[in-house]
């Protein structure tokens, strides 16, 4: 691949200053990760990881944190040798997407998507409401739809609640994929499938599957064996409905809990957290049509049980 290398600081820079940003412009198309692996051979995958984390990767202007990210001939990537402020008040959330209308997040495990009466701080929606304040003190965020504490991956959020409320009532028509990862108890067979049934919560928020239409809504999931072991199986999972619960409570019917699920009746926990990861993420953009579609890196604590 050929680059053309363009430092963005000034050409009179005393000698044995370091630059600030150094510059790249893109000649073919290739996903970010591997366009900065070879335009940086003295950095390791490790070290152009933090760099995404940090956002001190820039593309076209924007911060960029996908690693699959695909470059177009003459996009100019930036390289700034500063971490973006904003990134390290946010612990646990890296921006993925960013423009005018959304924000997609890829969370960390643990952290709730908005305050509960028991907790107030530090969650994703109180951190990006912080963030895009700090671009314009009007600013607001509005939470398209939520992950559990326990579940980390890819979320989606507006930046105007007439963005929010078209995502959300042109759901089916607007998100193409929603797939998650599923570490679950022994092995399913047949390995693949499709399970569905009606969800309904009780009064101490435990959510209940029946086969009775009339008991609550119509929940669809599909499963697929990506890895197993003679405990374990690592499952891709997507989702036709969005119900609360809803692959945990599947995993649980299904006689295959969810590890670190003991709500759902898992009796083991090897990775001290909920093994269910949001790894993909597709949807038609509520303002521009433009199809986007991101996906994370599967945890490593997920492949390491493996």
């Amino acid at each position: 691949m050929k680059i053309k290398k363009e430092n963005s600081g000034k050409a009179n820079t005393p000698k044995g200053l370091k630059q600030q940003t150094v510059q790249f412009k893109v000649k073919q198309e290739a996903e970010l990760m591997k366009f900065l692996e070879e335009s940086l051979p003295h950095k390791n995958r490790n070290n152009i990881k933090t760099m995404l984390k940090k956002r001190q990767v820039v593309v076209n202007g924007t911060a960029i944190s996908q690693f699959n990210h695909v470059l177009k001939p003459g996009d100019s990537v930036e390289l700034s040798r500063r971490p973006a402020e904003a990134a390290l008040k946010m612990p646990g959330v890296v921006i993925v997407h960013e423009d005018e209308h959304v924000i997609v997040v890829n969370k960390n495990a643990g952290l709730l998507t908005i305050a509960t009466d028991k907790e107030k701080r530090d969650t994703v929606y109180s951190m990006l409401s912080s963030y895009v304040k700090t671009q314009d003190k009007s600013n607001k965020i509005f939470i398209v739809h939520r992950l559990d504490r326990e579940t980390s991956g890819l979320m989606l959020f507006a930046k105007s609640k007439e963005v929010k409320d078209l995502v959300q009532e042109t759901w089916t028509q607007t998100v193409a994929e929603r797939t998650y990862l599923a570490v679950v108890e022994g092995q399913l067979d047949p390995p693949e499938g499709k399970h569905s049934s009606y969800l309904f919560e009780s009064k101490a928020f435990i959510v209940y599957s029946s086969q009775d239409p009339t008991r609550g809504q119509h929940a669809v999931t599909n499963y697929s064996t990506v890895k197993s072991n003679e405990f374990l199986s690592l499952m891709k999972v997507n989702l036709e409905t969005g119900r609360k619960n809803q692959i945990r409570v599947h995993m649980k019917d299904l006689g295959h809990p969810i590890i670190g699920d003991k709500k759902y009746g898992s009796t083991v926990n090897p990775i001290r957290r909920l093994g269910l990861h949001a790894w993909v993420l597709a949807f038609k953009h509520p303002v521009t049509g433009k199809k986007l579609r991101f996906e994370t890196s599967i945890p490593g604590s997920f492949l390491k049980l493996f």
